[in-house]
This record gives structure tokens, C-alpha cells and sequence, in this order.
């Protein structure tokens, strides 16, 4: 295997892409959902939020992760 391919990404680099794509869902979702929910407790708000970005985030960050790979690594 090459050098590059066994070369840990940066981690400060891997925050950046992870807060790059949680902070416009958490927007986006605050924005969709929470008129809806107004009344709720805000521990209910919180349990659907994350019941729907954890899944999100578990299936698109390791596909961009692998699409900017490249950039992680260098």
C-alpha cells in the first residue's frame, strides 16, 4: 500500500468537514421542524433533532469524507 493511502487524515481538517455539514442540517432542521413543535418540551426537540441528524451524519460524512480524501490526507 502507499504512503498515502495508509496516512491518517488531519483531524483538525476531519472537524472542519464534520461542523461544515452539521451546522447547515442543524439550521436546516431547526428551520423545518420547529414551528411544528413549539409546544414541545425542548427535550423532545432535542430527541427528534438528533433522531434524524445522527442517521444523516452516519451515512453522508464517511461519503464525503471518502470524496475529499485527498484534501483530508495531504
Amino acid at each position: 500500500m502507499t504512503e498515502e493511502r495508509t496516512r491518517t487524515p488531519k483531524k483538525w481538517k476531519l472537524l472542519l468537514t464534520n461542523w461544515l455539514f452539521i451546522y447547515p442540517c442543524v439550521n436546516i432542521l431547526f428551520a423545518l421542524l420547529f414551528p411544528y413543535m413549539a409546544e414541545q418540551h425542548q427535550l423532545v426537540k432535542t430527541l427528534v433533532l438528533t433522531a434524524i441528524l445522527v442517521p444523516l451524519m452516519g451515512f453522508c460524512l464517511p461519503i464525503i469524507h471518502k470524496k475529499l480524501e485527498n484534501w483530508l490526507k495531504s
